[in-house]
């Protein structure tokens, strides 16, 4: 990420050292001799960090007044107080009132990079630190062997090093938050901000306000909303079907021109943000339903990719299962344990309406309400009732439609949704599941036909 650094410096020639050293380094610099320049710099964009002259000639405030100012509108900015004639009481007044360091002058070039890229990397780490306070682990792969996972991977892979606009869809629980912090952690915006909202969980009335921030009246009172906290990196906006239609207007702005005015604020804010979107309704019916704009639509949807559901990757749970016991055991202090084929069979023939995010749920309810030994494993007789039943379309009262049948079509009946069932676990892979239940691969493709059940790969 290109850190975005603020100086402010009354004397030119300083001020062009600084700034020359900075570049230099890769550093993005805005600089300015007065403190009113400099406020309004801020106002317009915050930066990443500020380099800050005590005395400043011709100002209305000097340094230390505008760190006051400074971490009033944003408590988090990291500020290094710079003096030539600096004092111990000077310095302490600075630190104490929020400054990261104090360098006195002349100093060497090291000195100020050692200590613009600490203070940088001391902000970052308390954001993530504030942002992960009770949120639940973030898995940072893609879990699974399936051809439609290897195929995701490839295509995560391929657009994550462009800029281009994402669009994800699939049915909700198939992870499309983690594809879209695979495209940010393997694009060239990695150690910038991930911002993940969901549209769907956002007040109408507010929704302007936690995307574009808000403004008083005279510059003052900023609050700067999720578009500005992304500067140089990544915006994720989950649900963006659920967008009043006067928002959709403001962020298709945003894409076109990377800037955006604040609630109640007359300036305009320039950013540069990728945004990815994701939605589990159809956008192109929305659009002839009148529901989005098309325009947007068409702004959003440079790059679609599709999230699998897990009916369509069955072969995959397995190792979701493992990935989720291995994790909770390390979280939640609950014992990994071992899931029965008998168990897992039923896990695999299970259609996971709720997709990855269900399946995570019943392995950690598993988990909490298994008994004896760590050691002993889980059997399907322990699993919860909506996926103890082989195929979980099967209605309540399938044992009395089954006595009522005479043998032979019970048989047939058993051996079709036993055979449906042992299909899907495999993804549709005949040779796997005529290794499974014991059966030639020819003999298998015999029974499917005379039960009128199809195959799809071999």
């Amino acid at each position: 990420m290109i850190s975005d650094v603020l100086i402010v410096e009354d004397e030119e020639d300083i001020r062009a050292m600084i700034s020359g050293i900075l570049e230099d380094e890769g550093y993005q610099v805005r600089a300015f001799g007065t403190s009113e320049a400099a406020l309004d710099a801020v106002k317009a964009r915050k930066p990443n960090l500020v380099v800050l002259d005590v005395w400043l000639k011709g100002s209305s405030m000097d340094g230390i007044e505008l760190l006051d100012r400074l971490k009033t509108m944003y408590e988090d900015l990291p500020v290094i107080i710079i003096s030539g004639h600096g004092t111990v009481e000077t310095a302490v007044s600075a630190i104490r009132k929020g400054a990261y360091d104090y360098i006195v002058k002349p100093f060497k070039a090291e000195k100020l990079i050692v200590t613009a890229t600490r203070a940088l990397e001391n902000a970052r780490l308390r954001q993530e630190n504030e942002e992960l306070k009770g949120k639940a682990p973030v898995d940072k792969a893609l879990i699974g062997s399936s051809p439609q996972i290897a195929q995701l991977r490839t295509k995560i892979s391929r657009i994550a090093a462009t800029n281009s606009r994402v669009l994800i869809t699939g049915a909700s629980g198939t992870g499309k938050e983690l594809i879209a912090r695979l495209l940010h952690n393997q694009s060239n915006r990695e150690s910038g901000p991930f911002k993940a909202v969901n549209a769907a969980s956002m007040v109408p009335e507010r929704v302007e306000e936690e995307l574009f921030g808000t403004e008083g009246s005279d510059g003052n009172d900023l609050k700067t909303g999720i578009l500005e906290r992304a500067h140089n990196g990544t915006l994720y906006l989950d649900e963006v079907a659920d967008m009043p239609m006067e928002t959709q207007g403001k962020l298709l702005r945003l894409l076109v021109e990377q800037r955006f005015q604040r609630l109640g604020g007359n300036d305009d804010v320039q950013v540069d943000v990728r945004v990815i979107t994701s939605s589990s309704r159809d956008l192109a019916k929305e659009v002839g339903l009148g529901k989005f704009r098309e325009d947007l639509y068409h702004r959003l949807n440079v790059m679609p990719l599709e999230a699998p559901s897990l009916a369509d990757r069955r072969e995959d749970i397995p190792e979701l299962v493992e990935h989720f016991i291995t994790q909770l055991a390390a979280t939640s202090g609950l014992p990994a344990r071992k899931i029965g084929d008998d168990a897992m069979a039923a896990l695999q023939a299970h259609d996971w309406p709720g997709n990855v995010r269900q399946l995570r749920n019943n392995v950690e309810r598993l988990l909490i309400l298994a008994t004896g030994e760590p050691s002993q494993p889980i059997t399907l007789e322990t699993l919860p009732p909506e996926v103890s039943v082989v195929r979980s379309g099967s209605v309540p009262n399938e044992n009395e439609r089954m006595i009522g049948l005479p043998l032979r079509d019970a048989r047939e009946h058993f051996e079709r949704e036993y055979l449906q069932a042992q299909i899907d676990r495999f993804g549709g892979n005949i040779s796997r599941t005529a290794s499974f239940v014991g059966m030639e691969r020819s003999a298998l493709h015999r029974k499917l036909k005379s039960l009128g059940l199809g195959s799809e790969r071999d």
